[in-house]
């Protein structure tokens, strides 16, 4: 149990049976009335984001999310397999669990698994991964404007913005929070 006092970003409470990280929190003092904290909330399960109003004070019940490394191994339909590196132990995640997560899978890519009381939640990625472009679009001559953005497709299906100067085979590093051009890698 945690006071809401205490709220600070990343931590993990349950609500109402559903499983939330902390984004945001704002402790306000009206004129007159107790104090309350304003908390921006993200479900773990469906990754709806809302804000809740908690009394000052009040307790929620902490969760425990367990993260567990483990290697993309492949897909096959709609499963994806992650190996547990220690144990050798093989899991299969659906689209679901992963949401845009896929667009930044590779072939021995390692991962956290996250999961709360033997329900996986989800994976963590890297902050940046690098992924290599499969196709873009040859830059046309003179066309020098700035900060002048092509399509390129990366090996994962990803389509990405990137500089004129970026080619076909060229490996880039991508941001996975919100799938940007971040550099040559």
């Amino acid at each position: 149990m945690i006071s809401t006092n205490d709220l600070k970003n990343g931590i993990t409470i349950q609500v109402d049976g559903d499983i939330f990280v902390v984004m945001e929190t704002q402790h306000v003092k009206p004129g007159k009335g107790a104090a309350i904290v304003k908390a921006k909330l993200k479900n773990l399960r469906s990754g709806a984001i809302f804000e809740k109003t908690f009394n000052a004070g009040v307790k929620v019940q902490t969760a425990r999310i367990e993260k567990q490394l483990m290697q993309y191994l492949y897909s096959m339909n709609d499963e994806y397999y992650f190996m547990n590196m220690e144990t050798y132990e093989q899991i299969s995640l659906t689209k679901d669990h992963l949401g845009d997560g896929v667009n930044f899978l590779i072939e021995n890519a390692e991962v956290y698994v996250t999961s709360f009381e033997g329900e996986v939640i989800g994976i963590d990625l890297p902050d940046k991964i690098n992924l290599k472009v499969t196709h873009t679009e040859p830059a046309v001559k003179g066309n020098t404007t700035n900060n002048a953005l092509k399509d390129a497709t990366v090996e994962t299906g990803l389509l990405v913005r990137v500089p004129l100067f970026i080619e076909e085979g060229e490996t880039i590093v991508v941001s996975t929070s919100d799938g940007k051009y971040v550099s040559r890698a």
